[in-house]
């Protein structure tokens, strides 16, 4: 499973996401967030960004990168459904991330931010989840 979601609150969404590793764990989390925004299988992976965050740690890390990910919706225009991590470490990581400029067809929800509430990251037996809740 790459993510679920776990609660639906009036103002925020909320999911889990898995990954045996923090590179599988952060693609499945920006597919979850992207589920919300668009319509993810439909968004083609046309056009290509490139995307640099760092954080303090590995928690901060993927706050920083989701909300990149939100900005960047609407600083490029576009919704994207592909998620390449090329480095990542605990505290930065590269990636190239693809999509195809926004149409009204292919809209969901608008996420405004990702939230503190409940957020939790770990490292499991299984290998890692995160639960983040988004301000809708």
């Amino acid at each position: 499973m790459k993510y679920k979601f776990i609660e639906d609150l009036t103002s925020d969404v909320m999911f889990e996401a898995y990954g045996k590793t923090p590179r599988e764990l952060f693609v499945n989390a920006a597919e979850a967030m992207f589920s919300v925004i668009c319509e993810i299988k439909k968004v083609k992976p046309k056009e290509s960004r490139e995307v640099s965050v760092k954080g303090e740690d590995l928690k901060k890390l993927m706050i920083n990168w989701l909300q990149e990910l939100i900005s960047m919706v609407d600083t490029e225009g576009m919704f994207f459904s592909k998620f390449e991590i090329q480095e990542i470490s605990e505290t930065a990581l590269k990636a190239r991330i693809l999509g195809e400029p926004i149409k009204p067809e292919l809209g969901g929800t608008v996420v405004k931010a990702v939230t503190y509430y409940k957020y939790e990251l770990e490292k499991t037996d299984k290998g890692y989840k995160v639960r983040v809740s988004l301000d809708i």
